[in-house]
């Protein structure tokens, strides 16, 4: 049986599908701010960290090494250079038994000092625990039920309590801390102890995580960001 040609009562003139101008616009303008705003916004963080290391790092250098004193513009990004260059030396030569030795003596000067003590083992504890290569801390992503049983919610995975904290704590399986992160804000959150049956590992990275949560779940672990596209039928 032929289908026969459509009813012409029933289909819609070419005037009334195709978009107005001010619909153009508009999905014109949303694309462009999807392309501008991630660009802008890196480009801006981007300018203030160089500026920032700049601004502590080129008081120490003398001026007579300073560019800028024999140029008409300011070179940025010469004291991220220097900073880098600095690491890296430092780096290099605590790895071997002469540094090591200066930075035990100049760890154990600070451990005389009150204040500054309990302030220097704290930071430092904390960059080795963040820059381990060995270490599983904020590795791995898990899911648990918060903050009622039904609803999921995503977390980093830290380590095992310690003896001191799992041998208060009521229930006998092992406890792991993690990390609740808040939406859009991944560095703000709420830290708990759970038995580990209650945590549901995801073999997702950390990146995909967080990308996860500050996107408020619009962008799913191994997809792109969300593309402007136009709905079908439409005439761009």
């Amino acid at each position: 049986m032929t289908a026969g040609p459509p009813d012409p009562r029933l289909v819609l003139p070419t005037e009334l599908t195709r978009p107005t101008l001010g619909t153009r616009l508009r999905r014109y303008f949303l694309t462009g701010l999807v392309i501008a705003a991630p660009l802008a916004i890196t480009a801006s963080v981007t300018w203030w960290f160089i500026n920032f290391i700049d601004g502590l790092v080129k008081p120490l250098i003398p001026n007579s090494y300073l560019p800028d004193t024999y140029l008409p513009y300011p070179i940025p990004g010469f004291g991220l250079v220097i900073a880098l260059v600095g690491l890296t030396l430092l780096g290099f030569l605590t790895a071997n038994l002469v540094g090591r030795s200066l930075i035990s003596a100049g760890e154990s000067i600070l451990g005389r000092m009150p204040v500054v003590r309990g302030l220097y083992k704290g930071v430092k504890q904390v960059f080795e625990t963040i820059f381990s290569q060995s270490g599983t801390s904020f590795r791995t992503v898990g899911m648990v039920q918060f903050p009622q049983p039904g609803m999921w919610s995503i977390v980093f995975i830290a380590q095992e309590a310690a003896p001191e904290i799992a041998d208060r704590l009521p229930d006998g399986d092992q406890q792991i801390g993690v990390f609740l992160p808040c939406t859009p804000n991944p560095t703000t959150g709420f830290f708990f102890y759970l038995p580990r049956r209650e945590i549901v590992e995801l073999s997702i990275s950390i990146e995909d995580g967080a990308k996860l949560i500050m996107s408020a779940g619009l962008i799913q672990p191994g997809e792109a960001a969300p593309k402007l596209a136009p709905k079908p039928g439409s005439i761009v």
